[in-house]
């Protein structure tokens, strides 16, 4: 009861701060001019996605829990995709993809590039294939290059566009209330409050996995993956309801892209060998949920759909839905029949 307490006081503290970094992201969005899209991918997705860094350093270099690190690292890809789902339910006009930046796409494009390296490096290590390049895996330098290598080419892209939108349009204030200095402050700060919470996590993960019997990869892939990507759910929720829809699908989408290059740094924290040859199978369906997901996401940004609702759900949301139902029963089900 005690471990399930914790749990659930952690996740109240993670979402709360959470949502503060949203607003004070979207402040900080207009006092440097920079596009909610590039905000999102860049500053807020690495924010949110700090939980994560922390719990999978913590996980292979204190209690070798592997399978809490890698599993944690794609249930939250799968579950952060996942969120498109309640996103989509809360904003009324139509698929919430289809009124979002197309310049989404290049984060989708290179997290889906990384998902299938990463997914390639599971299967063939389980055909006793490990590419030790030292003591790491020759698929981590690739996956931290698709990541600095996609930072690099969304800048340039956002860039211009902001550029071209500034000449057109001008420069409108939503925030003259608030100076630099105050938005940096309140997102400095809880930032520090997630990091705080993060380091926690590890630690209440292996004991729920010990107490329940349920596995590390079933435990890091739903519980670690839920609690780690609530500053997601809520930072995407919040900047909806700002009317930011490019700073919650840039935030989402930067966090998975985020999220495999954790997979390298954990890789390289771990000394006994390559990271992906020292968990189990399972964690292959999360990876392919994923690559599924972020598909879907890349043809709804580019076709952008113009659909009806049937009972407050358009059919990406559905789609979305029913493919984490699956990839939730199926890890379960591998891991303690």
């Amino acid at each position: 009861m005690r471990i399930w307490i914790e749990f659930i006081v952690v996740g109240a503290i993670v979402v709360y701060s959470g949502a503060k970094l949203a607003f004070f992201a979207d402040v900080i969005a207009e006092k440097t001019g920079m596009s909610r899209t590039w905000v999102g991918v860049l500053l807020l997705a690495s924010m949110t996605s700090l939980p994560e860094l922390i719990t999978g350093a913590s996980a292979v270099t204190t209690i070798d829990g592997t399978d809490i690190a890698i599993g944690g690292m794609l249930g939250s890809c799968v579950f952060n995709l996942a969120i498109i789902a309640i996103l989509d339910s809360l904003y009324r006009p139509g698929v919430i993809l289809s009124k979002a930046e197309q310049g989404h796409i290049l984060a989708a494009g290179f997290g889906l590039i990384a998902l299938v390296i990463v997914g390639g490096g599971i299967f063939l290590a389980r055909e006793g294939i490990d590419l030790p390049v030292f003591w790491i895996g020759a698929y981590t330098p690739v996956v931290l290059y698709i990541y600095l290598r996609g930072m690099r080419t969304i800048f340039r892209f956002e860039t211009a566009k902001m550029r071209k939108e500034l000449k057109e349009t001008g420069a409108v204030e939503l925030y003259e209330h608030y100076s630099s200095r105050r938005a940096y402050a309140g997102f400095a700060l809880n930032a520090a409050i997630i990091i705080a919470m993060a380091s926690l996590l590890p630690f209440i993960g292996s004991e729920l996995a010990e107490t329940t019997g349920w596995g590390q990869t079933f435990v890091g892939t739903l519980f670690i993956a839920l609690i780690t990507s609530l500053p997601e759910v809520t930072t995407s929720v919040s900047s909806v309801r700002l009317g930011a829809i490019d700073l919650a699908i840039g935030s989402l989408l930067g966090s998975n892209l985020f999220n495999l290059a954790i997979i390298g740094i954990a890789d390289i924290l771990y000394l006994d060998g390559p990271i992906l040859a020292h968990v189990t199978f399972t964690n292959m369906l999360p990876a392919l949920s994923s690559i599924l997901m972020s598909a879907i996401a890349i043809l709804t940004l580019f076709y952008q759909p113009k659909t009806r609702r049937v009972l407050r759900i358009t059919w990406l949301g559905a789609i979305i839905t029913a493919i984490y139902a699956l990839n939730t029963y199926g890890v379960f089900f591998l891991e303690t029949r």
